[in-house]
């Protein structure tokens, strides 16, 4: 599988979204995984046929995990001519001293720390826009998690404006499969970096991720379905309680 296949649905996503503007600079949270290493070299063809042109650097935040490799990142930037922005931090040192109840690192005291780190860093670039590696099966687990433990029907958007941070968060790959990811990152030699958080694996994501597999193994077409679902808006028919019924 080429890439291209991923730049017909990053243009798809583009276009109905309006995710890309005239003289944005974007930059990629690049987690070195196979999503944002791929995503990152994507979008820097996508460049060159974009109905707008744009500017393009990554940024990873360094959470400072033991044995992650830089070196692969790196790599891969010189490699295809990309700028990329490494940002130590002690994050995992202060993940270690605030443990939850079951003494494991809290992913969301995680997440929000590397959020501010990579937001500060975005501004002092210039950047006013950040892309992030997320695809549609993400959004579809994100659904089902928000309606397991949230009780609501929600996922995140293709586009979202932080107005404290006056910038733009964009997904451009929400239109693609996970397996088509990984295929196209084998088929590329597009690198990923070895896992090394304490918690993969183990999370309330990871769980429904395996669930929903067993799903599509019983309705193989419910995985499109689910994906074409969450802009499906005129075929929306939930319950509307009357005014004062509560």
């Amino acid at each position: 599988m080429k890439i291209q296949s991923i730049l017909r649905e990053i243009r798809k996503a583009d276009h109905d979204f309006q995710l890309i503007d005239d003289n944005d600079k974007i930059c990629v949270a690049l987690s070195g995984g196979k999503d944002s290493m791929l995503l990152f070299l994507a979008l820097s063809i996508y460049q060159k046929f974009a109905p707008h042109s744009f500017e393009l650097c990554g940024i990873h935040v360094d959470v400072g995990f033991d044995e992650f490799e830089h070196e692969k990142m790196i790599d891969f930037a010189k490699e295809h001519n990309l700028n990329l922005y490494i940002e130590k931090t002690q994050i995992f040192e202060i993940l270690k001293k605030n443990r939850n109840t079951k003494g494991e690192i809290q992913c969301s005291l995680c997440s929000t720390l590397k959020k501010g780190v990579l937001f500060e860093k975005a501004k002092v670039l210039g950047c006013n826009k950040i892309a992030l590696g997320h695809h549609g099966d993400d959004a579809i687990e994100t659904l089902v998690l928000n309606m397991v433990h949230g009780s609501k029907i929600a996922t995140f958007m293709p586009k979202q404006y932080m107005s404290r941070m006056d910038m733009y968060m964009i997904r451009p790959m929400v239109y693609l499969k996970e397996e088509t990811i990984e295929q196209v990152c084998i088929n590329n030699a597009i690198p990923s970096v070895k896992r090394v958080c304490p918690n993969d694996g183990h999370t309330q994501r990871q769980d429904i991720k395996e669930l929903l597999h067993k799903f599509y193994s019983h309705y193989p077409q419910a995985q499109e379905n689910f994906l074409k679902s969450l802009s499906n808006q005129e075929q929306i028919a939930l319950w509307t309680k009357e005014k004062g019924s509560e």
